[in-house]
């Protein structure tokens, strides 16, 4: 039976000595039998894993119930050489009057870690894929902000030249262009930075953030796509919101992709006026909720089930991705992303974080 096992089984007795030592476990910690047959199994173990297990098997041994017999855990395991692994062991009891034997079954989680990895890496390739996909949609819209600045840039520097040009200049309106100048340069600069903060790598990096700000900075790059489809934003900010440790550059992508959604359901909408209502509050379950709500035509409860799912859209040129990686933003943030039909007619998309990490 051992010899036929698929997971790692070593036998230990109360001294913690090996005793039994499988072929399962030979492949997985890379000694054979006859080399460890006798040894503490402290070689199977960093110092730190070895000293948490000789306590349980201590607690056991004075009449103590230590959670690692009978259930299973995560431990690190060490291979042959030194290399640290993960393992999942689960360990019985051989009574055998007043000298028990300890049986370990052990699972190599080497490879779900793996698994787990590349799942990560792939979420976060996707998400600043469709990041990136939503900051080319915003472009033309961007250029037209950042042109604003940049044009009235050039109009105070022509007109401080024209000043300074004239036989007795008026200095304190060639200072007043100058300061005008420096205005609109700031203004460039923060239309760029909150670009640059929405097209940067999507690692979480998360700080103390204020949801009311970082709303009222989606709403400003999202302004002017909004007016060209004739859109306006209702924000209904609540007051006192306790700052979140969040990563404001993934929570922005997500309620951009909400703005977005909301804006273009409107676009093919006969609403007058069309509207999107954004809502800050804190709720009674210690919650900061932030909701996106429209007055457009609303999503069909045939379809309304699947909004989440990744690849699934109602878009002739969409992804499919946005509301599933806005999703998955929320929940990395341990909150929510949810949908319920708004009253009259439109949608509301509903995110929920903790108020507490």
């Amino acid at each position: 039976m051992l010899d036929a096992a698929v997971d790692g089984v070593v036998l230990i007795d109360h001294r913690g000595l090996i005793k039994a030592f499988n072929p399962s476990a030979e492949r997985l910690f890379g000694y054979s039998a006859a080399e460890v047959l006798g040894r503490n199994v402290g070689i199977l173990m960093p110092d730190a894993e070895q000293a948490q297990h000789d306590q349980h098997i201590r607690r056991y041994l004075e009449g103590g119930a230590p959670h690692i017999i009978g259930r299973g855990r995560e431990v690190v395991a060490q291979r042959n050489g030194g290399a640290r692994f993960p393992i999942f062991l689960s360990v019985g009891v051989l009574p055998d009057g007043n000298t028990p034997q300890f049986l370990g079954f052990i699972r190599d989680l080497t490879p779900e870690r793996q698994a787990q990895s590349q799942q990560q890496e792939l979420r976060e390739r996707l998400i600043l894929v469709s990041r990136l996909a939503m900051v080319g949609e915003i472009a033309a819209g961007i250029a037209h902000e950042v042109n604003q600045p940049l044009a009235a840039i050039t109009n105070y520097a022509w007109a401080s030249q024209r000043l300074l040009g004239a036989t007795d200049p008026d200095v304190g309106e060639v200072r007043a262009a100058l300061q005008e100048i420096g205005a609109q340069a700031a203004r460039a600069a923060e239309i760029i930075r909150r670009l640059r903060r929405l097209a940067r790598a999507p690692e979480m990096r998360r700080e103390a953030s204020s949801v009311n700000a970082l709303v009222s900075e989606v709403t400003e790059l999202a302004r002017s796509e909004a007016a060209r489809h004739e859109v306006s934003y209702e924000l209904d900010l609540g007051a006192d919101l306790p700052p979140l440790n969040i990563d404001g550059g993934q929570i922005q992508q997500a309620l951009l992709n909400l703005l977005w959604n909301a804006v273009h359901a409107l676009n093919v909408s006969a609403a007058d006026p069309k509207r999107v209502h954004i809502r800050t509050r804190v709720t009674p379950e210690q919650q900061i909720e932030i909701d996106v709500c429209d007055n457009g035509p609303g999503i069909p409860a045939a379809i309304a089930t699947r909004l989440f799912e990744p690849f699934f859209t109602t878009k002739e040129q969409g992804t499919g991705l946005g509301l599933a990686m806005s999703r998955t933003i929320a929940e990395a943030h341990g909150g929510t992303l949810s949908y319920r039909a708004n009253t009259p007619a439109g949608a509301c998309f509903i995110m929920r974080l903790p108020a507490t990490d």
